[in-house]
């Protein structure tokens, strides 16, 4: 698995890679793991069929998300009522997400990984940011794993309303999104051997910074070829521009 520091601002950084778009890697081989404490110790206990239909759940979410994005479906055809609105926000706002948490989840089942950073940063400097990068992730998911559990719970008071339960549907997907990435942030934390190589192109990005837009949108279109890096420069203009 190869892993991207793309620089985003002078001193701040992301972490990017770009994995195939099947939504069934994501539940690709469970990666080892320490015993579960605390909060995961009880969650554990759950039965294993709940955990089940709420994977089966997500998976079925994931996909038509996908189908979503692939085919560039981003509005609602006119004289559509407000289920297929809701409907239609709820999968773009999924295929985001998915977007956003795709590296983690992926870390999940790796145990070598190759950090590509800036060649004008050393070794020690791109491992300290990676690390950074992965303990606030693990403690970002943490805390809204317990939130979402907690709401995804409370969304049981609805289900006299009549229809599809929307509540216990966005938290079921926020709750198995928010653990896959936590297993992932743990795997890559204790679990994966890094490897890094440095990266001329990635330096070029943080100059790309300052060029204006039409400059800017040119340079890092170069960078995503050399890396063959295919949704980089979306990426990066959603990032990097938006991050003071």
């Amino acid at each position: 698995m190869d892993v991207y520091l793309v620089p985003v601002g002078s001193d701040h950084y992301e972490l990017y890679c770009e994995v195939p778009d099947e939504p069934r890697d994501e539940f690709g081989g469970e990666a080892p793991a320490e015993p579960p404490r605390g909060f995961f110790r009880r969650m554990a206990a759950v039965p294993r069929g709940f955990f089940r239909r709420l994977r089966t759940r997500f998976r079925e979410m994931l996909a038509e998300a996908e189908r979503e994005r692939r085919q560039g479906r981003g509005s609602v055809p006119a004289g559509q009522g407000w289920l297929a609105r809701v409907k239609t926000r709820s999968m773009r706002w999924v295929a985001e997400s998915i977007a956003e948490q795709r590296l983690l989840w992926h870390l999940r089942g790796q145990t070598v990984a190759c950090l590509f950073f800036p060649d004008d940063m050393d070794r020690a400097q791109a491992d300290a940011t990676l690390r950074a990068q992965l303990r606030r992730d693990y403690e970002r998911h943490r805390f809204w794993l317990i939130v979402d559990g907690i709401g995804f719970i409370a969304s049981g008071l609805f289900f006299f309303v009549p229809g599809p339960n929307f509540i216990a549907y966005y938290f079921a997907f926020r709750l198995v999104g928010h653990y896959l990435s936590l297993r992932g942030a743990q795997q890559g934390l204790s679990g994966v051997d890094w490897r890094a190589e440095p990266s001329a192109p990635l330096s070029e990005l943080r100059r790309a910074i300052l060029l204006d837009p039409a400059a800017r949108e040119q340079q890092v279109q170069q960078v995503a070829v050399r890396l063959k890096l295919e949704h980089l420069a979306s990426f990066f203009e959603r990032i990097a521009v938006s991050t003071p």
